[in-house]
């Protein structure tokens, strides 16, 4: 997962507007083989636990997503799981079936949901056009890993 702290965010499918927030999180999801809803479900919770936005002291980031009163705006990205180590072709082995993938990227947005932040959401399978005003900029890269479950591979 991609997390970028923004001002803004849209996405636009053929020109029609699926989904947009204000202040939040624009998160790009990609799914591998072996998630799964343990994996979604820990990931949604990091993500609203993470402290990300100023309190009173502009230069600490002291406040999580709810806190802030911002939105997330999750978008699945498959190409997220590209391995470009060989060759200048990405392979895209490592990432999971649309069957597989699509439910998990909702099982994120529902955990943020339950954790009572507004969820907009893009378009799965589709070719979306994302519009962000990144905020600080701030953009972190989550991993399956770093969510204290089980370490793969």
């Amino acid at each position: 997962m991609v997390l970028q702290r923004v001002t803004e965010a849209r996405v636009h499918v053929a020109g029609r507007l699926v989904d947009s927030i204000g202040p939040g999180y624009l998160l790009l999801v990609g799914v591998e083989h072996d998630d799964d809803v343990a994996v979604a479900h820990r990931m949604a919770a990091k993500v609203a636990a993470l402290r990300l936005f100023p309190g009173e002291d502009a230069r600490a980031f002291d406040r999580t997503l709810a806190q802030a009163g911002g939105s997330a705006l999750v978008v699945s990205q498959f190409t997220l799981m590209g391995d470009v180590r060989r060759g200048n072709r990405p392979s895209w082995a490592a990432a999971a079936a649309p069957a597989h993938a699509e439910p998990l990227v909702e099982a994120v947005a529902q955990g943020l949901r339950d954790a009572g932040i507004s969820v907009g959401t893009g378009e799965f399978g589709a070719t979306m056009e994302v519009s962000l005003v990144n905020d600080g900029p701030v953009t972190l890269m989550l991993d399956s890993s770093d969510m204290g479950g089980p370490r793969r591979g």
